[in-house]
């Protein structure tokens, strides 16, 4: 057949179809408010009437049965045939009988609903009621519906034809070749008997697919979870388990849901197909499928895939880069406060009672760091500064900022701490050892001084370019006064800290020191036991 006679075969079934569907549509309508009816019948409990809306609903599934049969049979009508007339009025008298029944009860049901004059039972009387009537006139042109098949202009109203001609249109010519093949991948097919695994997988394999055939659902699963698919072709009865079975199972794996399942079964029944749907099958196509659209369909699926990886793969990225933005913001603010602000947070300020405070400072570093490299100066820095980081991890002490080469740490927030004080004197033992080793290790001679206080403190968010999360308060300045008055690797507490370190801890005491702003305070030196 020519491209042209192609063209026009395409373009008489859609007139056809238009026809069809002209027909058929009032019919179904017809039925569909017969349907509503008895269930808002059936819900409202009106068993006086619920006998007569039984007889319409009965009546409407005859004549559309009647009608469906009628349209998609294969009747032959000959004009000219002496039996054709007979033959038509018989059909006419099949269908006036139902929907005479239909007209008849809903009329005796209107008479029953009189003092009713507005609801969805009423609506839907009158609506079925309003179908009946316009369809009286059409059923000759249902009638005469097998004789149109065989006409080669099949009639259209004006409007029908331009929708007709609209459609064929956006269509496009008629292709001689196959559907092109726009996506391949690695196709599975389930199938219990041979014949259809060979036959599809040479298909898929002809049109560039990667493709493996089981014989039954179990080995299904098993293909399943060793290697890769991008598609599953899945056979609905198979004696092991049956293919909805396998559907469930792979879409309660985590693994396994992404992957498009298209069922292709014998049992094309509308049932089967929305439970499949519903269990998240891609599609569902009937045997004896048609290749062209076998095909099409499976493009669709994998190009789908396609995307859905792509944005699997994008959603990984954004994860990824969320997780290192928050390692990073960690560098900078406590965990709690990061929570805080992605809930909405714009100002961050509380007060805190009981924290301890720590202050240290290189001794000589200055005029040391003057006679090295700035590289030197810089790695010498960051080696003991992640030192000090790492040990305040260790001891649930919080960092706060580096200032040059003095470094700041608190105990008791964000969270409290009900063991600060030990943890903060840890701390400030801690960092004179680990400054040793690193000293060691670059062959610098540098010393620390080191001072602590507690006492309440206010905690905050300060900027909005390169925010910092700082600590103020009469606490903070006491602290940096006791490291200012300190002496070399010592550590300078004041009495509200010693109190608080008796016994696990050794403590010298200094005596009184006239501290700047703060008058006289008792100091201690702090060693281990």
């Amino acid at each position: 057949m020519s491209i042209i006679d192609t063209d026009r075969a395409r373009a008489s079934r859609i007139r056809l179809a238009h026809l069809r569907q002209e027909l058929l549509s009032p019919v179904n309508a017809l039925l569909g408010y017969a349907e509503i009816m008895h269930e808002e019948a059936s819900r409202e409990g009106r068993q006086d009437i619920l006998p007569d809306v039984n007889r319409v609903l009965r009546a409407a599934r005859d004549l559309a049965d009647k009608v469906d049969q009628l349209v998609e049979g294969d009747r032959e009508n000959n004009a000219t045939d002496p039996a054709a007339a007979t033959q038509e009025q018989q059909l006419r008298h099949e269908l006036r009988t139902p929907l005479n029944a239909i007209k008849g009860y809903a009329e005796m049901l209107s008479e029953d609903l009189a003092d009713i004059s507005s609801g969805a039972l009423r609506s839907d009387l009158d609506r079925v009621l309003l179908a009946a009537t316009d369809l009286l006139p059409r059923l000759d042109r249902i009638v005469r519906f097998s004789a149109d098949l065989g006409e080669t202009n099949l009639a259209c109203d004006q409007t029908g034809a331009a929708m007709v001609s609209e459609l064929i249109r956006s269509l496009g010519p008629v292709r001689q070749e196959p559907s092109a093949v726009t996506e391949t991948g690695s196709i599975l097919v389930v199938d219990d008997i041979e014949a259809n695994r060979d036959m599809l997988s040479r298909r898929l394999a002809r049109d560039g697919h990667r493709v493996a055939s089981v014989a039954g659902g179990q080995q299904a699963l098993q293909a399943l979870e060793h290697d890769e698919f991008d598609l599953v072709l899945l056979d609905l009865i198979m004696p092991d388990i049956n293919g909805l079975d396998v559907l469930v199972r792979m879409k309660a794996d985590e693994r396994l849901r992404r992957i498009p399942v298209i069922m292709i079964t014998a049992l094309a029944d509308t049932e089967s197909a929305v439970r499949c749907i519903e269990a998240g099958a891609e599609d569902y196509l009937p045997k004896p499928f048609d290749p062209t659209l076998l095909r099409a369909r499976i493009n669709a699926c994998l190009h789908k895939k396609r995307w859905r990886d792509r944005e699997q793969r994008y959603l990984r990225r954004i994860e990824d880069e969320t997780a290192r933005f928050e390692r990073l913001l960690l560098t900078i603010l406590p965990r709690q406060v990061i929570g805080r602000l992605n809930q909405g947070e714009a100002m961050i300020a509380d007060r805190f009672e009981g924290v301890s405070v720590l202050f240290a400072d290189l001794v000589g570093f200055t005029e040391h760091s003057a006679r090295v490299t700035p590289g030197a100066t810089v790695e010498y820095l960051n080696r003991l500064f992640s030192e000090f980081d790492a040990l305040a991890h260790e001891l649930g002490v919080e960092k706060i900022k580096t200032i040059g080469d003095a470094y700041m740490a608190v105990a008791g927030l964000p969270d409290p701490n009900p063991d600060a004080f030990a943890a903060i004197a840890k701390m400030a033992l801690g960092m004179i050892d680990r400054l040793g080793r690193v000293n060691g290790h670059f062959g610098w001679p540098l010393q620390i001084r080191i001072g602590i206080h507690s006492g309440p403190v206010v905690a905050g968010i300060i900027g909005t370019h390169r925010f910092i999360y700082d600590v103020w308060g009469d606490t903070v300045n006491v602290a940096s006064r006791l490291e200012a008055y300190s002496l070399p690797n010592r550590i300078h507490v004041s009495q509200d800290i010693a109190r608080h370190l008796v016994g696990p801890f050794a403590l010298e005491p200094r005596g009184s020191i006239d501290v700047k702003g703060k008058g006289k305070l008792e100091a201690f030196f702090l060693s281990r036991i």
